[in-house]
């Protein structure tokens, strides 16, 4: 070989084994069995409480909310009585779970001890999505709309001490969803599914502030934020299998750029501890279903790290920073229900 040429074949070589040699940044570890769920299209949203070992999830086939241990995976409960359910939060305070059923049209309150119901919170139908102000310890909730057959939806503001409703916002929508909330502002950012605008709230004054188009892509459904940086992530569903990451600016509301992601795309996490994306896509074509995972460098470029396999409908998901792990949650499609766990390297 030509002298001349050899250190950069060497380099090269030495780069190829280095890439080849770095771990995947999710690899699965555990499954989770959802037992005696019927066959069903969907399952929604998670949560979980981290002192107490618990993952609670939302079968909507079954129509309940099914407790796991953490660790095992072992079934610890299954809390019925619903109509359909969607977002789930733990108050760990007050070891009080809180679930949005959207065919009762209300939000339900049960004790973490015994999982009796204690109160439930009176909503318009198709009450959805959440967002949670750990500082109040007021819970937002997506209610009305199309699926409540009326032109506007409702964000309404429940105080998760007292259990009551204690306002709000009236938004000129079909369809509202996923929320993220700013700390360091009032300000709360939202998709507005049916016109493909993001709407910005400010929680304090209750009202709509402004409304930003996306244009970059189709039915925006999914949200993330990296407040440090002043970037919003807008997960769209264009096609049945693609979809796109719309990159906002949150200081002028302009979009930025698109990163490609599969069909489905319903759930959405930033990790500062990173600098990742993970973006759960649920494409129900055969073999679909993937977790993308962009990586953000200092200088702002995004490169996709992976797209790990998942399943077809397996579109939510459940970050847990404190212990380094996604949860997705897979319905009775293909296979029977099941939660699929990934350690993040």
């Amino acid at each position: 070989m030509n002298k001349v040429l050899l250190p950069a074949f060497i380099l090269l070589v030495a780069a190829s084994i280095a890439s080849a040699q770095e771990p995947a940044p999710l690899t699965p570890i555990q499954t989770f069995e959802m037992p005696e769920v019927p066959i069903g299209p969907y399952t929604d949203h998670l949560a979980v409480d981290v002192k107490g070992h618990r993952l609670f999830t939302t079968p909507q086939a079954r129509k309940s909310v099914q407790v796991f241990d953490l660790d095992t995976g072992k079934l610890l409960q299954n809390i019925a009585g619903f109509e359909n359910p969607h977002s789930v939060l733990y108050r760990e305070d007050l070891d009080q779970i809180y679930v949005t059923d959207g065919g009762a049209g209300l939000l339900k309150i049960f004790s973490g001890r015994d999982y009796h119901l204690i109160k439930s919170v009176k909503l318009l139908p198709d009450a959805d999505s959440i967002g949670y102000d750990p500082a109040t310890k007021y819970l937002y909730v997506t209610n009305g709309g199309e699926g409540a057959k009326l032109d506007y939806s409702l964000l309404s503001v429940v105080d998760t001490t007292k259990g009551e409703l204690v306002g709000e916002v009236k938004v000129s929508a079909g369809s509202l969803e996923a929320m993220a909330l700013e700390t360091s502002s009032p300000k709360i950012y939202i998709d507005i599914t049916d016109k493909n605008q993001v709407a910005v709230i400010d929680r304090q004054k209750r009202t709509v502030l402004q409304t930003w188009p996306v244009t970059k892509g189709k039915t925006n459904i999914a949200i993330a934020l990296d407040e440090a940086h002043h970037r919003l992530f807008v997960g769209c569903r264009n096609t049945e299998t693609t979809g796109v990451i719309v990159v906002f600016d949150t200081q002028t509301g302009k979009e930025m750029e698109a990163l490609p992601i599969a069909g489905w795309v319903d759930y959405m996490v930033y990790d500062p501890a990173t600098g990742r994306i993970y973006a759960s896509c649920g494409s129900r074509v055969p073999n679909g279903g993937h977790l993308y995972v962009y990586h953000i460098d200092t200088e702002g470029h995004y490169k996709l790290l992976a797209k790990v396999p998942t399943a077809p409908r397996a579109k939510t998901a459940l970050f847990v920073p404190e212990i380094r792990r996604i949860y997705v949650s897979v319905p009775h499609y293909e296979k029977e229900a099941r939660v699929l766990v990934y350690q993040i390297q």
